[in-house]
């Protein structure tokens, strides 16, 4: 494997350089030791007549300079070829060291690659766990499992997307399977029946639009939150309230919902579409998720800043810790996936959108019964 073969070079590369800077110290403190002996020799010279010396058996006459420049000679070279033996053993044993210190030093690096090698889109539940002291090895090894469990995290979320996605969709062509399907099989079936049918068939076929543009404008969202608004522009948030109050003005109407708005000023520097369906959802959740002559209101304006559109409605009551779980998609308050009214992903693509500009949705329960929802905007520069 490839791998493995880099470790190995890795390793390698390390051993020589280690084993260069072992050998390196050594030729440095020989050369030291010899210029210091050279001195030491240097200093001890005698001071003594150039003549003066000793008879030597042969007849020859040994002077003292001579024999000193014998002596220092003999010395250094003596300390020099011993050294450089000596050199050669350390260098030899300073490699070896070298080789098994760099092996030590890389292996949480490959119990790292190791982990690595065995993750995949279906299994990312390996962590290192790296143990030892906490250096930078173990940061490393810290940040990747904490990667991997955001990975895994956000894997099982796409999963369930994914899933509930489909059961969604399933629903509605379920239900013109079935429409059609009786439809055929009644050889009797009048106009009357057929355009039933037909309605039945229309209702499902609206409902499936809907969704499929609610999961794009979501998928949308969410690449934008990463990669930036394309489109900047200034956006009027009473304005845009205006529209999806208006937008739902026959529904309400209907159900008895009392719908006010108190808008002051309040610029956004966004993507005007977005943020219309930003308000749009949070006005058709507080009257679809209302009760029978229940109230809406809708509020703008500015915070320290920041451009601020509150949303509160009345309601049935909703238990605090489930007010989180309003935001994932495909969730209703008491009901998951499937529900009479809507996909649950309103929320979901409020906070999309919210994140795409750089802002923030908070929602809190009433004691009373329903919701505020307060989403937080960077206003637009002279807003």
């Amino acid at each position: 494997m490839p791998l493995p073969g880099a470790r190995t070079r890795l390793r390698w590369r390390l051993t020589l350089v280690y084993g260069a800077v072992a050998v390196a110290v050594g030729l440095i403190l020989l050369v030291l030791s010899a210029v210091l002996v050279d001195h030491a020799l240097t200093a001890a010279r005698l001071d003594l007549p150039a003549n003066y010396g000793v008879r030597l058996p042969d007849g020859r006459i040994l002077t003292l300079k001579t024999f000193q420049d014998s002596l220092h000679d003999q010395a250094i070279g003596t300390l020099v070829r011993q050294g450089l033996l000596v050199l050669v053993v350390v260098g030899a044993a300073g490699v070896g060291m070298a080789y098994v210190l760099a092996g030590r030093v890389l292996k949480p690096l490959q119990q790292i690659t190791s982990t690595a090698q065995r993750l995949s889109a279906e299994q990312l539940d390996e962590r290192i766990s790296l143990p030892g002291p906490d250096d930078e090895l173990k940061e490393l090894a810290d940040t990747f499992d904490a990667m991997l469990d955001r990975l895994q995290a956000s894997f099982e979320a796409q999963r369930r997307f994914v899933a509930d996605a489909s059961h969604e969709l399933r629903t509605p062509l379920a239900v013109m399977r079935t429409e059609v399907d009786v439809a055929l099989a009644d050889p009797d079936a009048g106009v009357t029946d057929l355009r039933a049918a037909a309605h039945v068939v229309r209702d499902a076929t609206i409902r499936a639009d809907r969704l499929v543009d609610s999961l794009l404008l979501l998928a949308r969202s969410d690449r934008l939150a990463a990669d930036g608004l394309p489109v900047r522009e200034p956006v009027e948030l009473p304005h845009v309230c205006g529209l999806a109050v208006a937008s739902v003005a026959s529904e309400a109407a209907a159900r008895h919902i009392t719908v006010t708005s108190s808008y002051a000023r309040a610029d956004v520097l966004g993507d005007p579409a977005l943020l219309e369906r930003l308000a749009g959802n949070l006005v058709e959740n507080g009257v679809r998720h209302n009760v029978e002559g229940g109230w809406l209101r809708v509020d703008t304006g500015t915070v320290d800043g920041w451009s601020r559109l509150q949303v509160m409605n009345s309601g049935p009551v909703i238990p605090p810790e489930e007010v989180p779980g309003l935001f994932e998609a495909f969730r209703r308050h008491g009901v998951a996936r499937t529900a009479r009214r809507g996909a649950g992903l309103g929320l979901s693509i409020v906070r999309a959108v919210a994140e795409a500009h750089g802002g923030t949705v908070a929602a809190t329960a009433r004691p009373e019964g329903g919701l505020t929802i307060t989403v937080d905007l960077p206003g637009a520069p002279g807003g």
